[in-house]
């Protein structure tokens, strides 16, 4: 390990929050089954992961046509993961309006450790409910804010002091379209972190590569928690690389108490056993990413653009000039509707 790029950064902690049996659900259409759960599960923990959230792809009471039913119900999914997990903390995810407070009573009832509730980023007054319950409930209780590119530093700075209010004992910020460069990152994270006294957290996608050095700045802007999936596991481009992040947070001179060598099993055993590849960088995750658009739009842009006869990468650039969000999927039929009848390919 090189010497710390600063004094500050020297044997700082950073909590690992491993979402890899959640967010990548996306990938394979919520398909994990109790072997491939139980496995990774075992795995990370052996490696000393801090946090391993698991659930549906979208969160707790999410598993619909809509979205994408899971193999397995919440139920299972957290007592398959409670079983495996003696060292690691259990987390869940849950976006308001696909969950409701009965599945979190539901995950309490399964001692899950941690529950993080995601809005979109100017939209958090969503959680006040959800983190208040889980306050009574005496649960930890993380919020964070989705598609945060689409707002302001300030506005994301106001946003987590909000929730804050509302009860969250730590608040972040998903990259969800893997849209950021290191200095948006810095810009931001800086700001939250000056408005709460918190633990600030990070989440980043890898559409234009930049998903650990994204991770890198958050950290060295103040961020103590940073997400990151094994071999990146996760929708389009996926997300930050687990076993690539902390090897490199220990160079720097962040202290992650990850075991390296049962990471990069449990990474080996990830790849073999719970993706039928992992997640690249390809055209259209870069095209998603400059767009800002949400890598989950992906499948269905590419479909309905082969359908319409248009280029999905205009699409996408029509995506992001329109602000388009999770949840506006029908949005894309429009999009591809209109640019056929003016004539695909004019970027101007």
């Amino acid at each position: 390990m090189t010497e710390a790029t600063s004094p500050d950064v020297a044997g700082k902690p950073i909590l690992i929050h491993d979402p890899s049996l959640r967010d990548g659900h996306h990938a394979v259409r919520h398909s994990l089954g109790a072997e491939q759960l139980r496995a990774y599960a075992l795995a990370a923990d052996a490696a000393g992961v801090p946090v391993v959230e698991v659930g549906h792809g979208n969160g707790l009471g999410a598993s619909s046509l809509q979205v994408g039913q899971a193999r397995l119900g919440d139920d299972e999914m957290l007592s398959i993961t409670r079983e495996a997990l003696t060292n690691s903390k259990l987390g869940v995810f849950m976006l308001p309006g696909w969950g409701t407070t009965k599945d979190i009573e539901r995950a309490i009832a399964h001692d899950v450790d941690l529950v993080r509730i995601g809005t979109h980023c100017t939209e958090s007054s969503l959680a006040e409910r959800h983190l208040g319950f889980l306050r009574e409930q005496g649960v930890e209780a993380h919020a964070v804010l989705m598609m945060s590119h689409m707002t302001s530093a300030e506005r994301l700075a106001e946003h987590c002091a909000r929730l804050v209010d509302y009860g969250a004992t730590g608040v972040g910020i998903m990259d969800s379209a893997g849209h950021y460069l290191p200095s948006d990152v810095t810009e931001r994270i800086t700001a939250m972190c000056a408005a709460v006294d918190v633990p600030v957290m990070f989440h980043g996608h890898n559409n234009l590569g930049m998903a650990v050095a994204n991770s890198i700045a958050a950290a060295d802007a103040g961020a103590s928690i940073l997400d990151a999936c094994a071999r990146g596991f996760g929708a389009g481009a996926g997300n930050t690389q687990l076993e690539v992040l902390v090897p490199v947070l220990e160079r720097v001179g962040y202290r992650t108490g990850i075991d390296l060598y049962r990471l990069l099993d449990a990474a080996d055993i990830a790849e073999r056993e719970l993706m039928p590849a992992p997640p690249t960088v390809d055209s259209i995750s870069i095209v998603s990413g400059l767009a800002g658009v949400f890598s989950g739009f992906k499948t269905r842009v590419l479909d309905i653009s082969a359908r319409e006869g248009v280029d999905p990468r205009d699409v996408f650039f029509e995506l992001g000039r329109r602000q388009a969000v999770a949840g506006q999927e029908d949005l894309i039929v429009d999009v591809a509707l209109a640019l056929r009848g003016a004539g695909s390919g004019d970027r101007s």
